[in-house]
């Protein structure tokens, strides 16, 4: 026998008249065959429960850890052990398998283990909706503004395009054990399906230019028999759903998410579907027109339900501002599978198929078991925030003015009427148009438009009006700062290339700057004046360092034209509103897609310029809106513009931040967002005369929705293990044929596991007691939060 626990069988077995068979007689001394025909290779039942355990917790392959075994047996080399690798990776498929049949009690079934149904083996999520399981009887009837929402489906649809596989073997050489039993759909019908739908075409994104839809076509997938991973996971508790996995050919395309949501929606009957997808704005669109192309028994009767759509937190801020409010939804990432893919991407189709299964239920396992810190976790969390989210709406309602009392009410309806059916206008958007200065620049074309029909229009240049003088200076302004960042990036080794495009550059601009004068000249006459007296200084001006002499410059040395102070004011509030957050977002997505997709130092190279990049557009954006705030300060007493300061506040270096990121010290149900994503204009231009009303709805409708959002699924959980118990319990009751032994094995492992689950009842039950009677109460009567 060898040392490192695969051993090469010599054995002398029992042939009396009670004996077992080969097989048997092994098993019972603890030892796994590689095979049912005349073993003559076993291993260790100790081994096999060693590398199963460190394959979960350290992703070891299988490879790495038979050759610590050879090492360990002669680490000179002087004696080679025998090559048993082929035997011992029969052995894990089969042990992996035996384990998933047997923990899912399967082999209970008095019609056998092939009678198991699809997904039969997988581990489900006790926090999730589980008719017949975990949910009264009367869970249809409930009250759509009491616990329905508990009852609703949370699924989230992602890709991994890590776990991909090389083409090696196929399904008739390396078939897979479980027959679609676990996480994985059926292999037949689903390449069946690609099959008879490999020539549509995917519609192109209408939101962001988002990879995941407008690349599916060009991602190389030479030498890969799948690119990737499709999943349907419970989004809440992060758990894999029964058979919602299956490969990608090339990329993520929406017939293969197709297949795998309709193949999750066979295994449930609520009526309620919360979906979160990051492409879900594009991939809603032709959802239910595509589903009559399934068949029958994947089709879903959806107008007898209640389904959401939601974008994952994660890829908000990546989306259009309209997908912003419209899908907003917190979201649990990919669970911790990654590492696994770099031991399965050489694998054969069924052995990938079977190890990732094996996984995945182990990751569900592990969730369950950890339900009871996690979720007692969650609301010790969630009652400190709640006094929190509470002051603030009190804080808000003593904010709000007596003539808008009687909004409240409405605003309330509102929030309601939206929540119960999203095609209701969306409380959370403003009601207008945004603040751009295209458009800003678009409304002074059509005044200019608008006083040449009157006949009030008095023009002093044939190609310039005033708006489009004060409108091409901030354009020469914003070159100016382009060209001093420029300047100061060149350093000291700069090549010649860099400094010639460099003195074009000013070339050009000092030529731009010449002919804009000239006009600027015939409207602003006092101009000239102001010039000659700099040059009388003998200070030589360079192009980036020309003064302008904008309005704002002018008012404060000589009078100024009203028109012109009122046009650079629209001109300068726009910008104000209109300069940070789109290079914030482009920050946002970079960096997301870089972390979930680029590896290699060659495309993190390229990432790393990219971004260094937009940080340069980022910090040019911030030094234009100071440069906004401080003429908006110096023209505003000049044309009695007021109100408007609130919503413009003083930059630091702090408020520069996406919309999903984090300060130190912050958690998502923590996270306070910067300013610049609540300013007025973030969004839209505002009702009122000053923008209060629209900006209080917005804020108060906020401030209720994180006031009542911390709700835990708590009796959910122990409903399911109360179910699971008792479901052991019968198995354990059956009446069983065999040999007294078998039966006595088969009750007492039965017996075994109703005694785990009802520990995990205790557990929780006992872990919850001091916080469920808060949140039965926060349950039953939201009116205590005022709402």
């Amino acid at each position: 026998m060898d040392s490192h626990g695969i051993h090469k069988v010599a054995l002398d077995f029992c042939y009396c008249a009670l004996a077992t068979t080969h097989i048997q007689q092994l098993l019972c001394k603890s030892l796994f065959p590689s095979t049912t025909s005349d073993p003559k290779t076993a291993a260790t039942f100790r081994l096999l429960e060693e590398f199963h355990l460190l394959s979960f917790e350290s992703k070891v392959s299988a490879y790495e850890f038979f050759n610590a075994l050879m090492w360990r047996s002669d680490n000179m080399g002087l004696s080679p052990v025998k090559e048993r690798y082929n035997q011992f990776m029969w052995m894990i498929c089969q042990w992996r398998h035996l384990k998933m049949l047997k923990r899912s009690g399967h082999p209970y079934d008095p019609n056998g283990v092939d009678s198991t149904s699809e997904g039969g083996c997988a581990v489900l999520c006790p926090a999730c909706p589980q008719p017949g399981k975990n949910l009264p009887s009367d869970w249809r009837e409930a009250s759509p503004t009491n616990q329905s929402w508990l009852y609703g489906l949370f699924v989230t649809i992602n890709a991994n395009f890590r776990l991909k596989r090389k083409v090696v073997s196929k399904d008739s050489v390396d078939p897979s054990l479980s027959h679609s039993w676990g996480y994985f759909v059926e292999e037949s019908a689903y390449k069946a399906f690609l099959d008879d739908n490999s020539n549509i075409s995917q519609e192109k994104s209408t939101c962001s230019s988002h990879n995941a839809v407008n690349m599916v076509d060009t991602k190389s997938s030479h030498g890969l028999a799948a690119t990737g991973l499709g999943t349907i996971d419970c989004a809440h508790h992060n758990m894999k759903l029964p058979t919602t996995v299956r490969d990608l050919q090339k990329g993520e395309k929406y017939v293969n998410m197709d297949y795998l949501f309709f193949s999750t929606l066979r295994h449930t009957s609520v009526d309620i579907l919360n979906i979160s997808y990051d492409i879900v704005c594009q991939w809603k669109k032709n959802l239910w027109h595509c589903m009559t192309s399934f068949p029958p028994s994947m089709q879903l009767d959806h107008g007898t339900k209640k389904v959401t759509f939601f974008v994952p937190k994660f890829h908000l801020p990546a989306h259009i501002e309209s997908c912003q409010t419209s899908f907003s939804f917190n979201f649990a990432r990919w669970a911790n599978i990654k590492p696994m893919a770099s031991s399965t991407k050489e694998m054969g189709p069924g052995a990938r198929r079977d190890t990732l299964d094996d996984f995945f239920g182990d990751w569900n396992w592990k969730k369950i078991t950890g339900l009871c810190c996690t979720m007692l976790q969650k609301v010790k969390e969630a009652l400190p925030e709640l006094s929190e989210h509470e002051a603030a709406l009190d804080d808000l309602k003593e904010g709000l003015k007596v003539e808008y009392t009687e909004a409240l009410s409405r605003w309330k309806e509102q929030v309601e009427a939206w929540e119960h059916d999203p095609s209701q206008p969306n409380p959370y958007e403003r009601s207008t148009e945004k603040i751009t200065l295209a458009s800003v620049r678009l409304e002074l074309a059509k005044e200019d438009a608008s006083e040449l029909e009157l006949g009030s229009f008095h023009k002093l240049h044939e190609d310039c009006s005033p708006s489009v003088l004060i409108s091409s200076g901030l354009e020469l302004e914003e070159q100016q700062r382009r060209l001093r960042a420029d300047k100061a990036g060149l350093g000291i080794h700069a090549t010649d290339i860099q400094e010639g495009k460099v003195v074009q550059c000013s070339n050009s601009l000092q030529c731009r700057i010449k002919a804009w004068v000239k006009v600027q000249e015939l409207y602003m006459p006092m101009v000239a004046a102001l010039r000659l007296r700099d040059k009388s200084s003998g200070v030589v001006v360079t192009p980036e360092s020309f003064e302008l002499l904008l309005p704002s410059q002018v008012g404060r040395m000589d009078p100024c034209d009203l028109k012109f102070q009122k046009i650079e004011w629209r001109l300068y509030y726009a910008q104000a509103h209109n300069t940070l957050r789109s290079n914030l977002r482009m920050q946002t997505a970079i960096l997301k897609y870089k972390d979930r997709n680029l590896r290699g130092q060659g495309s993190n190279t390229q990432a790393h310029n990219m971004l260094k990049g937009v940080d340069t557009r980022i910090e040019a954006a911030s030094t234009r809106y100071q440069d906004a705030c401080r003429a908006l300060v110096i023209l505003a007493p000049f044309i009695k513009e007021t109100g408007w300061q609130p919503s413009l506040c003083l930059l630091d270096h702090q408020d520069i931040q996406g919309m999903s990121d984090l300060l130190w010290g912050e958690t998502e149900g923590r996270r306070k967002l910067s300013w610049i994503w609540n300013m007025r204009g973030a969004h839209g231009d505002e009702l009122d005369k000053d923008g209060s009303m629209e900006d209080m709805r917005i804020e108060w409708c906020k401030a209720r929705v994180r006031a009542i959002r911390w709700k835990e699924e708590l009796e959910l959980i122990l409903q399911f293990f109360d179910w699971q118990a008792m479901s052991w319990d019968e198995c354990a009751d059956q009446n069983w044929s065999g040999s007294p032994t078998e039966r006595e094995g088969r009750i007492a492992y039965a017996r075994h596991q109703a005694a785990l689950h009802r520990a995990l009842w205790d557990m929780c039950h006992s872990s919850w007691a001091d916080t469920r009677t808060f949140v039965d109460q926060f349950h039953g009567n939201p009116s205590t939060l005022g709402l």
